[in-house]
């Protein structure tokens, strides 16, 4: 985990992000801005916990804080350690099937295990 590992990390596997590009390709009432995410947000402590596992490879010491912003300044506190926590509302609402909803199967999906 990063820092405190509480912040949330909106996620989204390649087959799914394509897919939803083909989708919206197909979807002429969808126009604007549109979130390409999985629906199910994660926290940081889970997405380290959840590859840990796939990857069969422990996760327990967290990154302080600190040292992402030592190491990384701004760019480091603005993208690792902030909080985002996007829904995929018009892909749900326009019946976008996901293949991979769920962190711990997209990650075994493109990890191949």
């Amino acid at each position: 985990p990063v820092g405190s590992g509480r912040q949330w990390l909106s996620w989204v596997g390649l087959d799914d992000a394509v897919g939803a590009l083909h989708h919206l390709l197909q979807h002429d009432e969808l126009r604007g801005p549109v979130n390409v995410v999985a629906p199910g947000a994660v926290r940081n402590r889970e997405l380290a916990r959840t590859l840990g596992r796939v990857l069969h490879r422990p996760a327990l010491l967290p990154l302080p804080a600190p040292a992402v912003s030592a190491v990384f300044g701004e760019m480091g506190r603005e993208t690792l350690l902030a909080s985002q926590r996007v829904v995929p509302r018009r892909l749900l609402d326009s019946g976008f099937p996901f293949l991979a909803p769920d962190l711990e199967a997209a990650l075994r999906r493109e990890l191949g295990r």
